[in-house]
């Protein structure tokens, strides 16, 4: 467990005043906070391959990403889109003001 000093130092790190009773509840909170930490270093991970990216795994079978390639439009498929907005003003399609 850790001690009242050191749970006065995280909060004076944190800039955070805190008085007795929530430094013996901090007291609890953080050293079982640190318990936890300690069973997970007791866990045997040395078969277990580390990954670069949480989903790692998940987007390479799902195909969730897609080859890094660039778009071409033609200049046909810009008038189109603009021919297509319900309000335009020369080659430019016109939408509301979202600033004032």
């Amino acid at each position: 467990m850790i001690t009242k000093e050191e749970v006065k130092r995280i909060a004076s790190l944190a800039r955070l005043g805190i008085g007795e009773a929530e430094e013996e509840k901090f007291q609890k909170e953080i050293s079982s906070i640190l318990d936890y930490f300690k069973s997970l270093q007791e866990l045997d991970v040395s078969k277990v391959q580390p990954l670069l990216h949480p989903g790692e795994n998940f987007m390479e079978e799902s195909g969730i990403m897609r080859s890094d390639r660039e778009d071409v439009y033609s200049s046909d498929s810009a008038e189109k889109l603009v021919e297509a907005a319900p309000d335009k003003q020369k080659e430019y399609i016109k939408v509301k003001a979202i600033f004032y």
